[in-house]
Parts: C-alpha cells; structure tokens; sequence
C-alpha cells in the first residue's frame, strides 16, 4: 500500500466558537475519560489491521481542540497511536492547540510523546475581535503560546481569519504584521463564511451582523496575498502559506490523493478507493466501540467521474497544481482528453496557466477558486 497519513478527532472544545459548524461540543466534560477510551481501542484495532499494509507518513490530532482533554488522556491517545500503527521515522506529528489550554508542562509532555508540530487556532490579534468571534483566548496570551511552543521545540503554524464582523484592514495589517514578528513557519489564512446551524448563522438570518463589504473582504484577500510573500511565506495552497520546508506535510497529502485513515467520532478515512465516515454523534460514536462495533460508514460509492472531479479540485487547491504524470497514472488518461476544453477556456479568461508538468490556477484563478471548480464538474449521465 506504501505510506498513508492518520487524522485523529477530538470532539471537545472549552467553548464553541460563533462561526464553527465543525462536529465538536462545550461543556461535555463528562464524556472524556469514555471517549478517550473509545478512541484508543479503535485505534489498537485499525493499527492491527494496517500494519502490513504500509508505514505513517503523517500523524494529525485535530478537532474541536485537542488541548481541551486533561493531559493524560492526550497522552494516552498520543501512546496508543505510537503502539499501534508501523511509523516511518521522522513523520511530521501535528496537535491542534488553542492558546490557552497549554502550558510548559504539557509542551514538555507533547514533545517527549513525539509530537513534533503545534497548529495553533489564533484567527485575531485583536482582543475586541476575538471576544466577538467566541474565542477564549487574548492576543497577548497567543504571544505567549506561540513563543512558549517555539522554545520547547515545535515547529508551529498558526491560523488567521478575516472578513471577521467588525473587523477592518487596519485590524488585519495588525494580525499579519504580529503573526510574522513571532517568527513561525507556516500560517493559514481563511476567509469567514457564515454556515447555517451557527450563533453567526443566526444572527446574520435577524440583521445583527455586520460584516465587512465584499469590496473590503477583497482589500484584505490583496493584502493577504501580497504580504505574505514579501514575508517570505510562499503561497503553497490556497489559504496555506509557508517559509521554504515548512509546509504541512499532512494537509497536502489530502490534496495529493494520498490515502488516509480518519479515527475519532466523525473522522473520515480514504482508502483504496473507499471513503468511510465515523458516526457522528459523540454517544452513538462510543456506543459503537463499547458494543464491539465498527463505527464506520462507507459513503457512496466514488465513480471515476468523481474520483476525476476531486482528484482535480483538491489539486487545483496547490500552488503545483494538477499533476500530468499522476493524473495519467492514476485514470489512464491525459488530462486535456477529459478537460481538454475547460482548460483552454480557463486559459484565456486567465484562471489557469500550464506547464510542462501540471495545470495550475493563476493568481486571479486563487482568488475565484470556486468558479474554476465549478468547470472541473463533469457531465453526469441521469439516464
């Protein structure tokens, strides 16, 4: 099978962020010690079952906020994960963390466990706009986190967000500028998209969020995209930017068609072709693994168009853009015979350039990302 990466899933946060729709849950408590036993005997069982099939490439304790476990049963996964599953050596180990729920002691702890790299969930270094968006922390205790974390040893990515309510490009110069005086190597930087069932979602849907203007989002998305860069973070992904060998080795497997196994309540896995998903509800998720039962679900069947489709899109996401050699190893195809006029099309409206090696969006073509995707769409047959 050769190698593959491993996302684990940490449904608990302290609080729930205004503009999260992830599947993670505040003030469940209660439910860590089960869960983090859950986990570990799912874990024990999928690292028996690969074994023979190929060594990590990638560790990745996501969520929700790992952090947000007591220390012991962070540990605990961490040691599962190490006895269970072939690693190949040097693999890039990523935690999740929110500033404020780690200290020195469990840097220690993390760092001796073998993680390597701390992704921390920053979004603002403004204290006004952090209270409004639902985080927990300050600016001033991100600081803190991000230094704390660099001088144990990690390498950290931390993540900014604009077209935050309230916020201005004054605010986001500030973020950027206080991102890059710490001195990382990798910062993420999303865009807010308001999604339904959320605090923002509600209060979009009774007029009570201001949000900045499309003209102003724009304002940011330029600033982003040029700062950076002259930063010396290098735009590898559409959001992702790095300093030369800091990328996240994890993330762009996923957009490499590298397969995964996903562990945790509602963790995804891509296998052979095969995508799962784990039940999503926390309690339907250990009842399963208490019962003795997988908990999980094979999504429908991926067709080749589909396989094409995502193959494509999730390509187009990198800076490399589509492969030519892998795209004809991987369909036995050229990629100009099955999107031979879209990529044309996409050429003179300046979206996409090519290569000798790949097809890949411009720097207009990452900035309307979502109207290049849609031509990758195949035509599906209904009959």
């Amino acid at each position: 099978m050769g190698d593959f990466g491993v996302y684990v899933h940490i449904p608990f946060c302290r609080r729930k962020c205004f503009y999260c729709d992830f599947p993670s849950y505040a003030g469940e408590e209660r439910w860590m010690s089960r869960y983090r036993k859950a986990l570990c005997r799912e874990i024990a069982a999928q690292g028996c079952r690969r074994l023979q099939e190929g060594t990590v490439r990638t560790l990745y304790i996501g969520g929700g906020t790992p952090t947000a476990l007591l220390a012991d049963d962070l540990l605990a996964v961490i040691c599962a994960l190490r006895e269970s599953f072939r690693l190949m050596g040097g693999e890039e180990f990523t935690v999740e963390a929110n500033p404020g729920t780690v200290d020195a002691a469990l840097l220690k702890r993390l760092l001796a466990a073998g993680v390597n790299r701390l992704s921390f969930g920053v979004q603002s270094f403004s204290d006004a706009l952090l209270s409004a968006i639902g985080r927990i922390h300050t600016a001033r205790e991100a600081e803190d986190a991000v230094r704390m974390a660099k001088e144990a040893g990690f390498r950290v990515s931390l993540d900014l967000m604009y077209g935050l309510p309230g916020q201005t490009l004054a605010d986001l110069k500030d973020s950027v500028a206080r991102a890059a005086a710490l001195d990382i190597g990798h910062i993420s930087v999303y865009g807010l998209a308001v999604e339904d069932g959320t605090p923002f979602a509600r209060m979009e849907e009774t007029g009570r969020l201001h949000l900045p203007t499309d003209d102003e989002c724009g304002d940011m998305y330029d600033y982003i995209t040029a700062e950076l860069p002259r930063l010396g973070y290098h735009r590898y992904e559409i959001s992702n930017y790095a300093k030369a060998g800091e990328e996240s080795r994890h993330n762009l497997a996923y957009w490499q068609d590298v397969p995964y196994i996903g562990l945790g309540a509602a963790a995804h896995s891509y296998w052979r072709g095969r995508r799962m998903e784990n039940e999503k509800g926390l309690c339907r998720y250990i009842a399963c693994i208490e019962a003795g039962l997988s908990p999980a679900r094979e999504e429908a069947p991926c067709s080749r168009e589909s396989h094409i489709e995502e193959f494509a899109f999730l390509a187009l996401r990198t800076a490399y853009g589509i492969d030519k050699r892998r795209f004809r190893e991987t369909f036995a195809s050229d990629v100009r015979e099955v999107y031979g006029e879209v990529i044309a099309r996409l050429q003179t409206a300046g979206l996409v350039e090519e290569t000798a090696a790949s097809i890949r969006l411009t720097a207009q073509g990452m900035k309307f990302g979502n109207r290049v995707f849609e031509e990758f769409l195949l035509e599906r047959d209904e009959a």
